[in-house]
């Protein structure tokens, strides 16, 4: 019998490889700086935080390689994932060991513990990227794509701890799931520009997009994705993302806009709308050499899926200290100002010999019930 941790893994397996599966950007070190990248991502991941920081890169860059930038994000603040290991297990035993009152009235226990639980949410993505900056224009080839998973349960009735009660109960209860993916392919142009003696960046990213979703609605006792492309809807679009930043030495402002059109993509089960709508996020900071500090702020909200109240909208904050570009220690916190996620406070390394190979990690803590993590490989020549 399938284990409904195992089951939401494959979900996500299942979606890393048909869409590429965060609505936040895979990227170790912006994901330890508090997911800010609006000022302080590098030239390499700019397509992934704005498009226009690809043009700020030192004159000794020539190339750089993404291979690949990958983060997973779990919130289920009631814990329901146990707590559904822990029925299949009892569920197990209760029927291998003669169905005692005792085992029914502790599965009856975790169906009530189930009831009313808020939804498990799943994010994960990967980015890829080549990336070719020149003064005269930066260029830079990327791909990538992020996956929400959106699952709860819905709990029968009580009627009463008798064992056929409980076991009626139980095969009476669901799993519900609702997923959306995007794929993205494009190409990133940006330039810096002098006017009246200051030097503003713009960028601009064309890009493919495949939007795709998933959608189950089965017996927690018979969860199985082995069937998933029979309820997958699809759709392609055009979609761009566009990008402003202003510099001065090392101080920093800007201003990034994704996904400009606006795509809606519904599931086949549910009736569940996923949409994708315009983001806007205003980026301050500062790139020093050994410091690096930057707030983002989102001017838009996040809506996903239009059914269920799982808008975001963050402020976040992070620092960078860098030992002479061999080693990096990053921290952040980002607050949801919707209240639908649980602040977070992020952390992480980077390690760069002789500036030819990065490799960053990073990770986020809410509490036991919302974490992540998320890594980084580089070349850059």
């Amino acid at each position: 019998m399938k284990k409904t941790t195992l089951a939401v893994a494959c979900a996500l397996g299942a979606f890393s490889s048909s869409s590429m599966a965060a609505s936040i950007v895979a990227d170790a070190r912006s994901n330890a700086m508090g997911n800010t990248g609006v000022v302080s991502a590098d030239y390499l991941l700019s397509p992934f935080h704005n498009p226009a920081l690809g043009a700020l890169h030192r004159d000794s860059d020539d190339v750089g390689i993404l291979i690949p930038a990958i983060g997973v994000n779990v919130h289920d603040k009631d814990e329901s994932i146990q707590t559904i290991d822990d029925a299949q297990d009892l569920y197990d035993r209760f029927l291998a060991g003669g169905e005692t009152a005792t085992d029914a009235a502790a599965l009856n226990k975790l169906m009530s513990d189930l009831e009313g639980n808020a939804p498990v949410a799943v994010s994960a993505g990967v980015n890829f990227a080549i990336a070719i900056p020149t003064r005269t224009l930066s260029v830079n080839l990327f791909a990538g794509g992020y996956a929400d998973i959106i699952a709860q349960t819905i709990i029968a009735a009580d009627a009463g701890d008798t064992p056929n009660d409980v076991k009626d109960r139980y095969n009476a209860s669901e799993f519900a799931m609702a997923a959306f993916g995007v794929t993205e392919v494009g190409v990133s142009l940006s330039k810096s520009f002098s006017f009246a003696g200051q030097e503003v960046a713009f960028g601009l990213s064309p890009k493919y997009q495949e939007l795709l979703t998933y959608s189950q609605i089965d017996k927690i006792d018979n969860f199985d994705l082995d069937n998933y492309d029979k309820s997958e809807v699809s759709e392609t679009a055009f979609n761009m993302d566009m990008g402003v930043a202003w510099h001065a030495d090392a101080w920093r402002a800007g201003l990034a806009l994704k996904n400009l059109f606006s795509q809606e993509i519904g599931t086949e089960i549910g009736n569940y709308t996923y949409e994708l709508n315009p983001q806007a996020t205003l980026g301050l900071g500062y790139a020093g050499e050994y410091l690096a500090a930057s707030i983002d702020f989102d001017l838009t909200k996040q809506k996903r899926f239009k059914e269920l109240n799982d808008d975001t909208r963050f402020v976040r904050f992070g620092v960078e200290a860098n030992a002479w570009g061999w080693a990096q220690l990053r921290a952040g916190y980002e607050i949801d100002m919707e209240d639908t996620l649980d602040d977070s406070i992020t952390a992480g390394i980077g390690i760069s010999p002789f500036d030819v190979v990065s490799l960053d990690i990073a990770g986020s803590y809410a509490g036991e019930n919302q974490f992540g993590a998320s890594a980084n490989l580089a070349f850059t020549f």
